[in-house]
């Protein structure tokens, strides 16, 4: 073998070893940015079901006066979300959220009227649809999640991972009164 064809095989190799860490870091951005899309889906998600609350309130309102500690919850609740600055804040305020609109439509079964009234029907299928949507984007955000971390723990990505700074990402997770059903006193 002549030297020019040496040195040749040289770059070919050095190139092919470069290519490994190029290829692994170019991956691991292409799956945080699905995580960082993902994470904005839900925050989307949350946002439209944020701004049907008030109507959804407000029409339940003229119905259900007595039923103030309720709405009050609900704006509790509404503030701690819109206060979230992570993946752990927003599902706790989520699930305080969610257990607070399952009181307010528990609620509405007392008053057939309510449940009569075009608007609160119209909001009702917006909420539920929205509920739906709110469900498929954190499964969309966990997949997104478990590709990453799954990605950035695997050898040779876990070199360039440590190398690069790439950080585990954190799976969006229920809080631990997720799983209690909500309480409903008609009593009041």
């Amino acid at each position: 073998m002549n030297k020019s064809m040496k040195i040749i095989l040289v770059i070919a190799g050095i190139l092919i070893i470069l290519a490994i860490p190029i290829g692994g870091y170019n991956s691991l951005v292409s799956l945080e940015q699905n995580v960082n899309s993902s994470s904005s889906n839900i925050d989307t998600q949350l946002q439209r079901r944020n701004d049907l609350i008030p109507n959804l309130v407000s029409t339940v309102k003229g119905y259900a006066t007595q039923e103030k500690t309720i709405f009050t919850d609900i704006a509790n609740a509404r503030s701690k979300l819109a206060g979230a600055t992570n993946v752990s804040d927003k599902a706790n305020a989520d699930t305080a959220l969610s257990g607070s609109l399952s009181r307010l439509l528990a609620i509405v079964e007392n008053y057939p009227d309510l449940k009569s009234n075009q608007n609160f029907r119209d909001l009702s299928i917006q909420l539920e649809g929205t509920e739906n949507r709110i469900a498929v984007a954190r499964q969309d955000y966990n997949t997104s999640v478990n590709n990453y971390n799954t990605k950035r723990r695997r050898f040779p990505s876990n070199i360039i991972a440590s190398l690069f700074g790439f950080q585990e990402k954190a799976l969006y997770k229920a809080s631990e009164g997720a799983k209690d059903v909500p309480s409903v006193d008609f009593t009041k």
